[in-house]
């Protein structure tokens, strides 16, 4: 008996040796990614100090440059910021500011696409007044282009992504067709600015530097006393007669 008990034993223990195993759990952890709604904030960034200057929804802070209320040539279509260019270049009139707050130090986000062979652009340290057409008499320019299809040749330094004609961008393999979505960013401080496209860095300098003052106070800037003299100023975007969108327009004080 005890022989027979043995032999049954070790014929259970080999027939569950040779059958069949359990599926090992091969999946792999699926991590959810966050999804950020477009002209809104993450906690995060909250708590970071962002602030939206445009929430999709209406152009509440916006109005024209030198003016009370918000030009008809902007508005507010699918969730975006549209500037449908009726006015602008040499008319002047278009350019609208964000209102009611000066940035000095500043890091600031926005999304942006260009109509086919438009041009426009995004200012900051814009100062008002009747002695000022345009934004760009006092304030620096992130320049917006479609740099791929503009009618006229382009001068370096009139470039997408540039310093506007100050600092010459490196943009190389970061460049969309005209009617597709580019995001910018532009950090200044004093101790060093730089302006990105699309995750890339395409300019970088040291504002009131020497090399600063030579370019601001050569070329074009001759024929503009008061270009970069404000050390803090309005955001402002530009009507150069052509389509262009903006959404996703964020700004934090550094």
């Amino acid at each position: 008996m005890k022989k027979s008990r043995i032999a049954w034993v070790a014929l259970f223990a080999l027939a569950w040796a040779c059958g069949p195993k359990p599926a090992e759990d091969t999946s792999e952890e699926v991590v959810a990614e966050e999804v950020v709604m477009d002209n809104s904030l993450t906690p995060d960034e909250k708590a970071a100090g962002w602030m939206l200057l445009f929430d999709g929804q209406s152009l509440d802070g916006w109005r024209a440059f030198n003016g009370d209320t918000t030009p008809s040539n902007w508005i507010v279509e699918d969730g975006v910021m549209k500037g449908l260019g009726a006015t602008g270049g040499e008319d002047f009139g278009g350019d609208i500011v964000f209102d009611g707050m000066e940035f000095e130090e500043f890091e600031m986000e926005f999304t942006w696409k260009i109509s086919p062979g438009g041009n426009s652009g995004v200012f900051y340290h814009v100062v008002e007044g009747p002695d000022y057409k345009a934004p760009y008499y006092t304030g620096p320019e992130y320049q917006v282009i479609d740099q791929l299809g503009f009618p006229q040749p382009l001068e370096d330094w009139q470039s997408l992504a540039a310093d506007y004609a100050m600092y010459v961008p490196d943009y190389e393999g970061v460049v969309k067709p005209a009617g597709e979505w580019n995001t910018s960013k532009i950090i200044f401080s004093e101790e060093g600015a730089s302006y990105w496209l699309n995750g890339k860095k395409t300019v970088e300098f040291v504002p009131y530097s020497e090399d600063w003052e030579t370019r601001r106070n050569s070329g074009k800037w001759e024929e503009f006393p008061d270009y970069k003299i404000a050390k803090k100023g309005l955001i402002a975007l530009q009507d150069h007669g052509d389509p262009v969108w903006f959404k996703n327009i964020k700004i934090r004080t550094l």
